[in-house]
């Protein structure tokens, strides 16, 4: 019955409402301001019609969310599937793909002071409220704070013990925390591409209002302004690649102008999709109910094609953004890596065991990893492909069982210290005594292997 009211948005009888709900009732549903009652219903009784029966509509979507040790209601405005056209301008959006990705990738370490930037109706909030001491929350839509402020309050009456403040602001990016510092940003912006037309439907939830992705580049270049020292912030976005450059050309000059501008940071940006202009504006164009083949569908689409040829873009990306502000003065360091296929859930746990170990990285020297004992994950295993009846494989493949999957191609050297990486010996010990057993240079087979044990430590396949 919930499913049908709250989901679909189909009217239920209120005696029907009174059953599922028991301790609420219709009154009160009606009092929250989740419900509104509608025409009565005819029924029959003895084989004579009645219209005792008031049917009950819903004013929002409601369903049940949660995490390994949480579980809540979170309310928002109702899809258009449910309203059955397009969405009003400041709809708020409920859970969907993105808010999930974002919160299995955050790092769960215990924060002093947390922000989430772009609230919405407050997913990233209320998983903030299971590890920080104090939460403040910012939405540029009064309407997202109202949906975030309900959900907050519904988590805490069911939450036994004591639940950590969060204060709700409005303002536009950081502009309400201004002067402000946080251990942990979090933040599912408005980041859709979104063309500056007149006669295109805007939406709150989904754009920023402003052109191309210069949302995502500023949150880039500010973000750092409210970070304390080993704070970390946590982003998705979509970003622009003009014809004749990469995705990792766009970024090295994001981080550069943000170093130049700002705090400098650690960067750590995992790409997970790449659509070309047609595809994007596909996916977007259905966005908020325009139905394929329709007229508005084909403005739409023509509007999005328009905006991207004129800035010459030629593929769109989307990805997770970690960025870390160093805790002591050292170099940044800066990893944009590629992911298209599955990754471990949740991700948190990756992300912050690959940040400790870049961050160790950068403030190590060579001869410091040479040193370390080594060992491989447990979930790192070794493929080795050969033609019939070959002595040695031509190709030796180590592949990563969760994090982000790696898959390395192994040379000999290589194969072989991870095939004794085990603990016991430091990896100097390991290289020389394969070296010796080679008949090699011991400083050729160090200066060759380093580099790639190091890449092998930051995603997680050596710890």
């Amino acid at each position: 019955m919930l499913v049908r009211l709250f989901t679909l948005g189909r009217p239920v009888a209120a005696s029907a409402l009174a059953a599922a709900l028991p301790t609420l009732g219709v009154e009160g549903a009606v009092a929250l301001g989740l419900v509104r009652l509608g025409a009565s219903r005819a029924g029959f009784a003895a084989g004579r019609p009645v219209t005792s029966d008031r049917e009950v509509v819903a004013t929002c979507d409601l369903r049940p969310y949660g995490d390994d040790a949480h579980d809540w209601w979170v309310a928002s405005d109702l899809s258009e599937l449910a309203v059955g056209g397009p969405l009003r301008p400041d709809h708020v959006l409920g859970i969907g793909g993105a808010s999930t990705t974002l919160a299995s990738w955050t790092v769960r370490r215990p924060a002093e002071r947390a922000l989430d930037l772009g609230t919405g109706c407050g997913v990233q909030a209320l998983h903030l409220t299971g590890h920080a001491r104090s939460i403040v929350a910012t939405d540029i839509s009064e309407r997202a704070l109202a949906y975030a402020a309900f959900n907050l309050a519904l988590a805490a009456s069911e939450r036994s013990g004591a639940v950590p403040p969060v204060e709700l602001l409005s303002g536009d990016l950081l502009d309400p925390v201004e002067g402000q510092s946080f251990s942990l940003v979090v933040s599912n912006p408005p980041f859709v591409i979104t063309p500056r037309d007149e006669h295109l439907p805007l939406y709150e939830y989904r754009d920023g209002g402003r052109a191309g992705d210069t949302l995502v580049r500023s949150l880039v270049r500010q973000v750092g302004s409210v970070l304390e020292p080993g704070g970390v912030a946590q982003f998705l976005g979509n970003w622009e690649v003009p014809a004749g450059r990469t995705w990792r050309e766009v970024w090295g000059e994001w981080l550069d102008e943000q170093a130049r501008d700002g705090v400098a940071l650690d960067a750590w940006v995992v790409q997970r999709e790449s659509q070309d202009p047609a595809e994007y504006a596909e996916l977007w164009a259905r966005d908020g109910g325009a139905q394929p083949g329709s007229e508005p569908h084909s403005q739409l689409y023509a509007a999005w094609l328009r905006d991207f040829a004129s800035r010459d873009v030629e593929r769109v990306g989307f990805g997770v953004v970690t960025l870390q502000r160093p805790a002591t003065d050292r170099p940044v360091w800066r990893s944009l890596d590629e992911a298209n296929g599955p990754v471990a859930a949740p991700m948190g746990p990756t992300v912050d065991a690959g940040l400790r170990a870049r961050t160790w990285l950068a403030e190590h020297s060579d001869d410091d990893l040479l040193d370390i004992a080594w060992s491989c994950a447990p979930d790192v295993t070794e493929e080795r492909h050969g033609r019939p009846g070959a002595e040695d494989p031509a190709v030796i493949l180590v592949r990563q069982g969760g994090g982000l999957g790696r898959v390395v191609r192994a040379g000999t050297l290589l194969a072989a210290y991870l095939g004794v990486a085990d603990g016991d010996l430091t990896a100097r010990a390991a290289l020389d005594a394969i070296a010796t057993l080679l008949d090699l240079d011991p400083a050729q087979v160090r200066a060759e292997t380093v580099p790639q044990l190091r890449d092998l430590v930051a995603d997680g396949l050596l710890v």
